[in-house]
């Protein structure tokens, strides 16, 4: 199993993506420049981390959706190969096209770091299988425009296809309005392409994947996609 990370400029979440993967989790890691025009074909699942690339100039990710390497990170998916986009790479995903909707401003206008709960809505996932269906995990959000948004249609389609596999939640399981950090649609936190092979969310789960920080709920989705090749 090998992971890349990719780096663009203003990436600050890709040495902690490296260190979940590698250090925590025990797998072969390398970094992949923005501006690299191949992906090595030993790379098993790519990581656009979070961060503020291109310093959030137009919009999130609107900018690094054109970096070289994206045409790359497209072909990749379309392959069947694993991607996961973690906050500013779940807005690279959809400005890219990779996964549907879009990431707005919270809705309180103000940028949010704190621990949120989440629940894993759908186990039977290459990301979640190391996950208790139901189970309500302990990850961190950081981000000024992680309420995501998408037309009534396409909502319906990710409900239906049971593509929404974390939903912001209150420590206790059950879903109310102080629970959403940032107004997301139906408590949106996490979701999935069609073909399954690709993830977007907005909370960090690299940044609680070492036992030493308190918590480690995130390193399961890094284990669950080693354990899907095996």
């Amino acid at each position: 199993m090998k992971f890349g990370v990719v780096v663009f400029p203003g990436s600050n979440c890709d040495h902690d993506a490296y260190y979940a993967s590698s250090v925590n989790a025990g797998y072969d890691v390398e970094y992949l420049w923005h501006k690299d025009s191949s992906i090595p074909s030993d790379i098993d699942c790519i990581i656009l981390p979070g961060g503020f690339s291109y310093g959030d100039y137009l919009r999130c990710g609107a900018i690094a959706r054109f970096s070289p390497i994206m045409n790359e990170v497209i072909r990749f998916a379309n392959n069947g190969k694993y991607v996961i986009g973690i906050c500013n790479g779940f807005q690279i995903l959809t400005e890219s096209g990779l996964l549907p909707g879009t990431l707005l401003k919270n809705n309180n206008l103000k940028f949010i770091c704190k621990d949120v709960y989440l629940k894993v809505e759908n186990t039977n996932t290459h990301f979640t299988k190391e996950y208790k269906s139901n189970e309500v995990i302990r990850i961190p959000i950081a981000h000024g425009e992680g309420n995501y948004f998408a037309e009534e249609s396409v909502i319906s389609e990710l409900e239906d296809k049971n593509r929404v596999i974390f939903r912001y939640t209150g420590a206790d399981g059950n879903f109310d309005v102080a629970a959403n950090p940032n107004g997301s649609v139906n408590d949106i936190a996490g979701i999935i392409s069609a073909g399954g092979n690709v993830l977007g969310m907005m909370p960090h789960p690299e940044r609680y994947s070492d036992n030493i920080l308190g918590c480690s709920d995130g390193i399961r989705i890094f284990i669950s996609i080693a354990n899907n090749l095996n």
